[in-house]
C-alpha cells in the first residue's frame, strides 16, 4: 500500500475531523433504530419523555407507568407507552484497495472521510465498528487503534489483490447504518456488490473520494501507466479521441453505480479531492441523502 501518513498526521486528523462531525452529521435521524439505551428514536416503546401511547395494564408492569389521571375518570388501569430512545449501530468499511491511495490528494480525501466518519458516530453515541477490506479478505479495527492513528500497521498483512471488495464476507450487524469508503475502481457488478449494505434492514451509504488526475485528465501524447493494484507497467500514446472515449467510459461507470445504489435505497455521494473538506462532502452529500446539515 502507498502509505504516507503517520500516526502523529492520523490523530491531527482525527481533531479538524470533530468540527467537521458537528456541520455536517450522518443521516440518523432519517429512520427508527433498534439497539442500546441512546438519544435517537427507536422502533419499539421504552422510558424518554416522547409520549406515544397508552395500553392496559398487565400485572408485572411498572406501576410508575400507569396513567393515574386516566385511572381518576374511568376506574381502568392503563399504561403510558413512551417511545424507546436508542443508540444507532454503525458498521464503518474503509475499501483499503491500492487505487484508494494512488494520488496524495485522494489519499487524503480518503484518510478524512474515514476519520469524519468515526466522529460523527461517536459524537451523537452510536455504537460503532470499523472494518479495512481488500478484495475477499478483512481486518476488524478497535476505534481506539483509529483514534490513535496506529491502525494503518493492522492492514498490512492484508494481501494484494485486483478483487472488489467482499462486502458479504463481512459480521454486518442487523438494522445498522453501513458506510462504505471506497473509489469504487474495481470490476464488479454495482448491484451485486451494493446489496449486502441493506441486508437485514441496514441502512447504507457509499462515500467515494476521487482526484482530478482520474476523472478529468488531460493526458496528451506518451505515458507509461502503472496499475495501482499490480504495479504493472504499460506504455500508451494518448490521442484526443482515445481521451475523450476514456472521460465517457468513467461517467457511464459511476452512472451504473447511481443507477444500482438508487435502486437498493442506498445513498452514495461522490467527493473531490481538491475542494475544502465540507464543501466536497456537502455537494453530493445532503442531496443524496448521505449526510445532512447539523
Amino acid at each position: 500500500m502507498n502509505w504516507t501518513a503517520d500516526a502523529a498526521d492520523l490523530r491531527a486528523l482525527q481533531v479538524l475531523a470533530r468540527e467537521w462531525a458537528r456541520v455536517l452529521r450522518l443521516p440518523f435521524r432519517q429512520q427508527r433504530w433498534r439497539g442500546h439505551s441512546g438519544e435517537f428514536q427507536g422502533a419499539g416503546v421504552g422510558s424518554s419523555l416522547d409520549f406515544q401511547d397508552h395500553r392496559t395494564y398487565i400485572p408485572g408492569d411498572d406501576p410508575r407507568q400507569i396513567n393515574w389521571q386516566a385511572y381518576a375518570r374511568t376506574g381502568t388501569y392503563t399504561m403510558k407507552l413512551y417511545r424507546e430512545e436508542v443508540r444507532p449501530l454503525v458498521d464503518l468499511i474503509l475499501d483499503v484497495s491500492d487505487s484508494m491511495f494512488a494520488f496524495p490528494a485522494k489519499q487524503q480525501r480518503a484518510l478524512e472521510l474515514l476519520a469524519y466518519a468515526v466522529e460523527a458516530s461517536l459524537q451523537t453515541g452510536a455504537t460503532l465498528r470499523c472494518y479495512a477490506v481488500r478484495g475477499n479478505e478483512h481486518r476488524f479495527l478497535e476505534n481506539d487503534l483509529i483514534l490513535s492513528g496506529r491502525w494503518p500497521a493492522e492492514i498490512q498483512a492484508l494481501p494484494a489483490s485486483v478483487d472488489a471488495p467482499a462486502l458479504s464476507r463481512l459480521p454486518l450487524r442487523a438494522g445498522a447504518m453501513r458506510l462504505f469508503i471506497s473509489d469504487l475502481l474495481f470490476p464488479a457488478e454495482p448491484e451485486v456488490l451494493l446489496a449486502p449494505l441493506g441486508h437485514r434492514n441496514g441502512r447504507g451509504i457509499v462515500l467515494v473520494p476521487f482526484a482530478a488526475e482520474e476523472s478529468a485528465p488531460d493526458w496528451d501524447g506518451n505515458y507509461e501507466f502503472e496499475d495501482a493494484e499490480t504495479t504493472h507497467l504499460q506504455e500508451h500514446r494518448i490521442e484526443p479521441d482515445l481521451l475523450r472515449r476514456y472521460h465517457a467510459a468513467y461517467t457511464r461507470h459511476f452512472e451504473l453505480w447511481k443507477n444500482a445504489a438508487a435502486k437498493h435505497g442506498v445513498a452514495l455521494a461522490r467527493v473531490p479531492a481538491e475542494q475544502d473538506f465540507i464543501l466536497a462532502l456537502r455537494a453530493e452529500g445532503i442531496p443524496s441523502g448521505a449526510t445532512e446539515a447539523a
